[in-house]
């Protein structure tokens, strides 16, 4: 079986597309010509650029969302066009990269502003975008968000206390019973995971109706961040990161529904 280096497999697309029949002299592309030139640069930042496929990826996610919670036409169209904004964004300065690459071999300022300016611009829409995002998502979701939790009654500070103390027994309990790490690195499942998801369940119960979908979306997001710092530290897999992360939110949960 012969394995081929992805250097090779980009030379091979490369030389692939010099050999695709060109227009004659004097004649622009077809329509359809211009079509498939088009999908196959979609298609190749898709495969060389990482950051597009995780927009992507949350793209789908936001959409699956919207959908599901039954938005508005109009913070649809909102959604569509940030979705959009992120994403042309996100290939204009992966084109402008590799033009750059293709005229300089050497260091050069400029090259190196003009890549930072493309980069820019990629923040911009994407804090654009999830200002937008947060907008549409808070207008609809925070009703359903508060029936749901009213369910349970307001429960006091201890209970949270008392939810953080058994997250953290578990892990210890589960690490022991596996025999992978230590009590405070490495193993199955992830402490820090298990202990931020476990704060945003607990900050979700705890917060008041009027604040409480934006402090859940920031513990939520501050969660992830301490996941992902694990596994990009090499402490966790993405599986242990998981499972800590759901543990930790599971075991709060049932801590708040018994105990309140």
């Amino acid at each position: 079986m012969t394995v081929t280096s992805p250097r090779r497999e980009g030379e091979e697309r490369r030389e692939r597309a010099l050999r695709r029949p060109a227009p004659a002299p004097g004649r622009a592309p077809s329509l359809l010509d211009s079509f498939n030139y088009a999908v196959e640069g979609i298609i190749h930042v898709l495969r060389t650029q990482r950051n597009l496929r995780i927009h992507v990826a949350i793209a789908i996610g936001v959409l699956a969302a919207a959908i599901a919670l039954g938005v508005e036409r109009l913070e649809l169209i909102a959604l569509l066009l940030a979705i959009a904004f992120v994403l042309v964004a996100e290939m204009v300065n992966s084109a402008i990269e590799g033009a750059i690459d293709v005229s300089t071999t050497s260091f050069d300022p400029n090259a190196k502003l003009a890549k930072d300016i493309a980069a820019g611009a990629v923040l911009i829409a994407s804090i654009t975008a999830v200002g937008i995002g947060y907008l549409v998502f808070a207008h609809a979701a925070a009703h359903r968000t508060t029936r749901l939790l009213d369910r349970v009654r307001d429960a006091p500070a201890e209970i949270t206390l008392v939810a953080l103390v058994l997250v953290t027994l578990v892990v210890i309990a589960t690490k022991a019973w596996t025999g992978r790490g230590t009590p405070l690195r490495g193993g199955l499942p992830s402490g820090h995971a298990a202990l931020a998801f476990a704060g945003w369940m607990a900050a979700t119960y705890v917060i008041g109706d009027d604040h409480r979908f934006l402090v859940s979306s920031l513990t939520f997001v501050m969660a992830l961040l301490v996941a992902q710092t694990r596994v990009e530290a090499g402490v966790h897999s993405a599986l242990e990161v998981f499972y800590g992360g759901a543990l930790g939110a599971l075991v709060t949960l049932a801590v708040f529904q018994v105990l309140s």
